[in-house]
């Protein structure tokens, strides 16, 4: 099979992906997902290696979660996480682990929507989300981006033809950093009856809503979401993530969902370590705090540059709209050294080409004057005021 054809076009378009060179020492990484810097803390993995408990824990699990031997560690932390969504959502409440949030997201809607289920998904939920749905052969439809009065027309189009209807959303979307409206959502679950909610909070797990449950938890009526899912890849600074259920539906999953019945579970070292940050995630407001103000600066900076209104988001795009010039902007900013990849199609639609500013509370003011000087030299200014 030759391949050559299809990566010249993707060269000739400007889309062509090579995976990055690691981060030097000094650099200001704007595309990394450690929002609180929990990732980039060398005390706190000393910490966690102090305790000579930690040290025995096995680096692998050599099983699927089904066969494997040893469950302690699974089993621990999916306790703390029932524990701490059941105060917000009832005792019946039911968490369960998966390697990764695509494997969540690709196992989990398959196994809970068949064919007397319609499933509508927001038109900018992450690929993972898209795969699940096109795997669970449900029939489908998207309304547009945050439109929930689009929603609702669709909803009254097919909640009365199908036993089931699945609403899909993120809290908080990857690639704009714009949020989903929880009170909306819920309110059109109580005039559909038969709706489902389920809310992909890998973006606001960590960051936001009381000790950085999620919007879900923040919500007038948590119990009201019927699906959560979670990661710790990316706040949490460690892998896999979760979803967050009732009790009999996580048993379900655990005999139904694919990815969770055929995957070789992620090592107990790892899931081990999800817990002890996951404590600290917990006492976070600190970070989330700075995180915030952080955000309120980067987008007056971006502000200055852009043709469209940025919100106050860890999350913000600066819409260039090619992808070539998208990418050589990126190559510009890495001698000042600032790291902020262009993200293209398929990531984002078509024009819409952009370079994502993802913010960490490892950051400090000073290198978001660094950005502004580098964008200053690099770009026009169209907004003085930011």
């Amino acid at each position: 099979m030759d391949f050559s054809a299809q990566l010249e076009n993707l060269r000739q378009e400007g889309n062509f992906r090579k995976i990055p060179r690691m981060t030097h020492e000094g650099v200001i990484d704007f595309s990394t997902n450690d929002y609180l810097g929990l990732g980039s803390d060398s005390e706190l993995q000393a910490r966690f290696f102090a305790d000579p408990a930690s040290m025995k824990v096995p680096m692998t699990s050599s099983a699927s979660r089904l066969l494997a031997s040893r469950q302690i560690e699974y089993d621990n932390l999916e306790v703390a996480l029932k524990l701490l969504y059941s105060k917000r959502r009832g005792d019946d409440t039911g968490a369960l682990l998966f390697n990764s949030g695509y494997h969540a997201n690709t196992g989990l809607i398959p196994a809970i929507a068949g064919k007397d289920t319609f499933i509508i998904a927001d038109k900018l939920v992450h690929a993972s989300i898209i795969d699940g749905m096109i795997l669970s052969k449900a029939p489908f439809a998207r309304f547009r981006h945050n439109d929930y009065n689009h929603l609702h027309e669709l909803l009254k189009k097919h909640s009365s033809e199908h036993r089931h209807v699945l609403v899909i959303v993120e809290s908080v979307y990857s690639m704009d950093g714009d949020r989903a409206d929880m009170e909306m959502l819920l309110g059109l679950k109580k005039e559909f009856p038969n709706v489902a909610l389920y809310v992909d909070e890998a973006h606001a797990f960590g960051v936001l809503g009381p000790h950085g449950l999620g919007l879900v938890a923040e919500s007038s009526a948590p119990w009201d979401v019927d699906f959560v899912i979670g990661t710790f890849g990316k706040a949490a600074a460690s892998m896999g993530a979760f979803a967050i259920t009732s009790s009999s539906t996580r048993d379900f999953l655990v005999n139904t969902a694919r990815s969770f019945i055929f995957s070789t579970a992620l090592p107990p070292m790892q899931i081990a370590w999800s817990r002890f940050t996951l404590s600290q995630l917990l006492h976070g407001d600190r970070l989330r705090e700075h995180l915030s103000k952080l955000a309120i600066s980067l987008r007056k900076v971006l502000g200055q540059f852009s043709v469209i209104p940025i919100g106050i988001s860890h999350i913000q795009p600066l819409i260039i709209g090619d992808p070539k010039e998208a990418v050589e902007l990126s190559n510009r900013l890495m001698f000042y050294g600032i790291k902020a990849l262009a993200i293209r199609k398929p990531t984002v639609p078509p024009g819409t080409d952009r370079l994502r500013f993802s913010l960490s509370a490892a950051m400090t003011e000073e290198d978001i004057t660094t950005l502004n000087r580098a964008l200053r030299d690099l770009l026009p200014v169209l907004n003085p005021d930011g």
